[in-house]
């Protein structure tokens, strides 16, 4: 049975759509079945990895409004261990039209849960609110990772995630956990993004993953050709970075046993 992890934060730009197609990339490089749920209107998940948004005629929307099969949805990529449950404009409108629904907040449990045991892990991207999407989105999940960028504003907003995160716990699904805070974005030439890398590990602690997303060009392009940074240059730190980051997952899931000498240091 397939790990359901959302990609989280409201505050937009801080890395949740480059982690969440650059996870679920290395995850299935690591030969883990992968499944990359687009839940952000913008859809650059689906376009991130190669896919066409304007040309998706069913997605996201549809299953959840219409209740349809995901497993009809679902698309393959050029990695056999990664398929997208793609995402199109029309899930703009499904905020609006969930409200008057029963059980809203669960459509996402009782759609991701027919294709759940499909797959080791299910990444969700998240859209940059904490609106019902975003809601659908935890609850359907077993964890949650919060990219935190680097910057000046690194924790505005952070608290209302947080407290979101201990209300869905609290009143919809009770087995919700924080797989961690992922900085962001980070360029060890500057004071700032240092200073930001101390508070957020003092506040937080064992929390915060060890590895840490560097700002890097590849990651930047990689879109732009509709692939992960792994496959546009796998040597890049943005590849080294991600790969350290899935391999950190698996294991604090168990799933692994990396020896210290393995790891690829960025």
């Amino acid at each position: 049975m397939g790990k359901i992890i959302s990609i989280a934060n409201q505050k937009g730009g801080v890395g949740k759509t480059t982690t969440a197609i650059n996870l679920s990339s290395a995850l299935a490089l690591l030969e883990f079945k992968t499944l990359l749920v687009d839940a952000d209107p913008q859809a650059n998940s689906t376009s991130g990895i190669g896919f066409d948004p304007k040309n998706i005629k069913i997605g996201l929307y549809e299953s959840l409004l219409q209740d349809l099969n995901p497993k009809d949805i679902i698309l393959n990529t050029t990695n056999e261990y990664l398929h997208l449950f793609p995402a199109n404009i029309d899930l703009v409108g499904a905020e609006i039209e969930l409200v008057d629904m029963p059980n809203r907040e669960k459509l996402m449990s009782r759609i991701l849960n027919r294709v759940k045991d499909d797959y080791d892990f299910i990444i969700i991207d998240c859209s940059p609110s904490l609106g019902l999407i975003t809601t659908n989105s935890l609850t359907a999940s077993d964890s949650v990772i919060i990219p935190v960028q680097c910057e000046f504003f690194a924790l505005e907003g952070l608290g209302k995630l947080l407290n979101t995160i201990k209300i869905v716990q609290r009143s919809i699904n009770p087995k919700l956990e924080i797989e961690g805070i992922l900085l962001t974005m980070y360029d060890m030439r500057l004071r700032l993004s240092n200073q930001v890398v101390d508070e957020v590990k003092t506040h937080f602690q064992q929390l915060v993953f060890d590895t840490i997303i560097q700002r890097n060009v590849k990651l930047g392009e990689a879109p732009s050709f509709g692939v992960s940074v792994i496959e546009h240059d796998a040597e890049s730190k943005g590849s080294i970075n991600y790969l350290n980051l899935a391999r950190e997952i698996l294991q604090n899931n168990g799933l692994t046993r990396m020896q210290e000498t393995e790891k690829v240091l960025s």
